[in-house]
């Protein structure tokens, strides 16, 4: 197997590692319904609540308390499956549109 199919293995077992998690499958879910791919989502770091609904609704709908659902978007986007970007006290989130074509195109 060539160095560039072992790269790329070893991306998407990135990435299924962290949807491997029920709670970063949600976000990750929920992000999608609720947000087209590419739209960015503002997270305010120091109340947890969002300028996107979906996103703000997203601890209540899981039962998860906003730091943990921060840790869980940290791991989304270490594994290459949303962008980040910090906007002053927001953290603006998405995702990205070649992921998902990267992944529909795996299957």
């Amino acid at each position: 197997m060539s160095n560039y199919r072992n790269k790329n293995i070893d991306r998407y077992a990135e990435m299924f590692k962290a949807l491997s998690n029920p709670n970063r499958l949600k976000i990750f879910m929920k992000l999608i319904s609720c947000c087209e791919p590419g739209t960015v989502a503002s997270i305010n770091n120091s109340t947890g609540e969002a300028g996107c609904a979906c996103v703000g609704e997203l601890g209540r709908d899981l039962g998860i308390v906003a730091s943990t659902i921060s840790h869980h978007i940290k791991e989304l986007r270490q594994a290459g499956l949303i962008r980040m970007e910090r906007r002053g006290q927001k953290m603006e989130c998405w995702i990205d549109p070649k992921t998902l074509t990267a992944l529909r195109n795996f299957f």
